[in-house]
């Protein structure tokens, strides 16, 4: 597998209702493939399945691994998984609760076991998995968080070896402008979004589309397996 484009090639995105997952189906879109998107809300599929047009919904819960397992036993074998699902708490581990903790850890990291093991792929396709800059630059204020990305790091380079010749790749994105800054109040959000944007290289916080060109490149070069890509404007510089 590999090539200069999808065409034909079967592709589902776990998380692909929003952000980084949309922007991947649309790029998947425009290169051929025949996409699926997965998510847990009915109402957000729906509206993502409007804007991007052709392409299968399928209401899936990455936490439920009956679940996530039904998907896969019901449809025929992939050429390309991709994981971006995430329902996350962030803040210092001591100020969040146990069990907000847990459910960062159950979401991110937990529901991309549950995709890995029950997933379908065929010879030579790959699985990508979605991590995060503070995997390798953790904060104390985002410690669970920091795990969770650092969790998916290596889960995806053990994979690869594991799961060869299915190839296994996780982007590790830095601060990126998607919905779930949707949190904070529209002034909150543009003064971190700049404050980042004037400590980075690049000078520009991230756009979802660039991830989504990285994840998208995974399926596309079939030379790159156990890979971590920082995508993150060069943060990790600085």
């Amino acid at each position: 597998m590999g090539g200069d484009t999808l065409d034909g090639q079967r592709v589902v995105v776990f998380g692909g209702s929003s952000g980084i997952g949309l922007s991947t189906a649309r790029l998947a879109l425009t290169q051929g493939a025949l996409v699926t998107i997965a998510s847990r809300i009915q109402g957000r599929l729906e509206a993502a399945g409007a804007q991007l047009g052709d392409v299968d919904i399928a209401v899936v819960d990455v936490t439920d691994p009956g679940g996530v397992a039904r998907f896969f036993d019901d449809r025929a074998p992939f050429d390309h998984v991709v994981i971006s699902a995430a329902d996350l708490t962030v803040g210092p581990l001591r100020v969040q609760s146990l069990a907000e903790a847990r459910r960062s850890m159950e979401s991110k990291f937990w529901g991309a076991v549950h995709v890995a093991h029950a997933a379908r792929i065929k010879p030579g396709g790959t699985l990508t998995l979605v991590s995060g800059m503070l995997g390798q630059r953790p904060s104390g204020n985002a410690t669970m968080l920091s795990a969770v990305n650092a969790a998916l790091d290596a889960l995806a380079q053990a994979l690869a070896l594991e799961l060869a010749p299915i190839r296994v790749n996780c982007v590790s994105p830095g601060r990126v402008d998607t919905p779930w800054w949707n949190h904070l109040d529209e002034t909150s959000r543009r003064e971190l979004f700049e404050r980042t944007a004037a400590t980075l290289p690049v000078g520009r916080i991230g756009k979802p589309e660039a991830i989504a060109q990285q994840v998208v490149q995974f399926m596309l070069n079939d030379f790159i397996t156990g890979s971590v890509v920082q995508v993150d404007g060069g943060n990790h510089l600085v």
